[in-house]
C-alpha cells in the first residue's frame, strides 16, 4: 500500500532542500501515518486503517462511519 491516509487522502509532498550555498535538491515530505485498529460500532468489529495523525484527531469529534462516508471509503471491505 502507498503512503496515503485512507480518510483524508494525504500523500507525500515534494519540496526543495536548500543548502547554505543556496543549492536546491528535491526531498520528500511524508505524511505522519499510523496503522490503527479502530472500533466500527455499526458492524461491532475492529477495522484496521492507515491514518494520518490529523485524521486521528478528527475521529475524536466525528464518528468513523461519517468520516468514511465523506471520504468515499467502504468500511465493509476493510
Amino acid at each position: 500500500m502507498a503512503r496515503v491516509c485512507q480518510l483524508t487522502k494525504k500523500r507525500p509532498n515534494v519540496a526543495n532542500r536548500v543548502s547554505h550555498s543556496n543549492i536546491k535538491t528535491k526531498k520528500r515530505q511524508l505524511p505522519n501515518l499510523q496503522k490503527k485498529r479502530i472500533w466500527y460500532a455499526e458492524e461491532n468489529r475492529f477495522v484496521t486503517l492507515k491514518l494520518s495523525t490529523s485524521a486521528l484527531r478528527t475521529l475524536r469529534h466525528k464518528s468513523l462511519a461519517d468520516f468514511a462516508k465523506e471520504a468515499g471509503l467502504d468500511l465493509s471491505k476493510c
